[in-house]
């Protein structure tokens, strides 16, 4: 097992309907614009930040909550590779317990909002991120929680994995659809994802057409704005806010990689590691807002995790979506291009970046927002 792993530091491209002020480097193509995750811009927060944290490591080691997904799991998984290489789980949970009532009912479960697997290959000088769509129909396998087993099911949305036996179902679910071991797990929930853009002081985004989503919180004309935690949180969870969007999980991982690279973007403007005392703000308000694997859950193994991917550029990070196509029975959700899903995971096993051709047939491209880029 690696100790150090790996990249979230991810710069989305060009937007859906939004776009991030200021100035813009060259992004990559349409077809790598599959992002899904707000968390990696919260994970690249923790990392970038914890290269300078080293004075504050006991003040913020006690922040951090840890799951044992190796006990959780036992010897039932795959082969622990090790060829230098690391996957990580980044989950964002959906649950209205605590601070997340405000944002309704989840009828008693959280669920996985976003899901990816972040591949560093060997050497740790590029990556691949796979988002997995929360409303991608899998077989889920039988997972326990609480000392209750859940059986097996066929045809249910992955999000399900989490609701139904938490972090190390969800761990366990990936693994089944990938036959790659993950050696590490990161997530964050709602208000944490809030608190951090708080601490960063917004985020500033320009919209091209009008965002209103009375569900998200989300009420933007056109133009340029500041987006505060709230409005942010809004922005990456709307489904219905974008004219022409089609409402689905796929256009709000569109709208998702635009946000990333604003906030991205403007992290590195910050100056934050020059800055004790913004720093320490970040870094107290990050490793509050996520928990993660048992292995992972100190400043001193965040740090180390920085450290070993700090020279990975977004010009090294490749970027998909799992290859996906529309339900025809219900274009709510949608169902894995099998064929598509091999060629993707048998790359990561074997180290490999994704071949082009295992995504051009996906409708992950196409979420329905992508009339709106500038």
């Amino acid at each position: 097992m690696a100790d150090s792993s790996r990249a979230a530091r991810t710069a989305a491209s060009r937007s859906h309907g939004i776009r991030a002020t200021g100035r813009r480097r060259k992004g990559p193509t349409r077809r790598r614009r599959a992002l899904t995750i707000t968390l990696c811009a919260l994970v690249s927060c923790v990392l970038l930040a914890g290269a300078g944290l080293g004075f504050v490591y006991y003040q913020l080691n006690g922040n951090l909550k840890g799951v044992d997904i190796d006990a959780a799991l036992g010897a039932d998984r795959p082969d622990d590779v090790d060829n230098g290489s690391m996957d990580i789980l980044v989950l964002g949970s959906d649950s209205r317990a605590g601070d997340n009532a405000k944002y309704g009912s989840d009828g008693g479960g959280a669920r996985s909002d976003t899901a990816m697997v972040v591949h560093v290959y060997k050497g740790h000088k590029k990556a691949s991120v796979v988002s997995i769509p929360r409303d991608t129909l899998i077989s889920r396998p039988s997972c326990t929680k609480g000392g209750q087993q859940t059986p097996p099911a066929q045809h249910v949305m992955f999000n399900t994995a989490y609701e139904v036996g938490g972090p190390a179902c969800a761990v366990k679910t990936v693994e089944s659809m990938s036959g790659i071991r993950m050696d590490h797990f990161v997530e964050v929930d709602f208000s944490g994802f809030k608190k951090l853009i708080t601490a960063l002081g917004g985020v500033d985004i320009t919209t091209t057409k009008p965002i209103h989503d009375p569900d998200s919180h989300l009420d933007l004309e056109p133009g340029t704005h500041k987006l505060d935690g709230e409005q942010a949180l809004g922005l990456v969870r709307t489904r219905h806010g974008v004219p022409g969007g089609d409402g689905s999980d796929l256009g709000r991982i569109q709208l998702q990689q635009t946000f990333i690279k604003a906030l991205m973007d403007q992290f590195k403007q910050l100056g934050v590691l020059s800055n004790p005392a913004k720093l320490y703000d970040i870094g107290n308000t990050a490793t509050r807002a996520i928990t993660t694997d048992t292995k992972l859950n100190s400043v001193n193994a965040l740090v180390g995790l920085a450290k070993s991917v700090g020279g990975i550029g977004s010009d090294h990070i490749n970027m998909a979506t799992l290859p996906v196509t529309y339900d025809p029975q219900d274009p709510n959700r949608v169902l894995p291009l099998e064929a598509a899903n091999k060629q993707v995971w048998k790359a990561l096993r074997q180290d490999r970046a994704i071949p082009k051709s295992a995504l051009k047939d996906s409708a992950g491209d196409k979420g329905g927002t992508s009339n709106y880029v500038r």
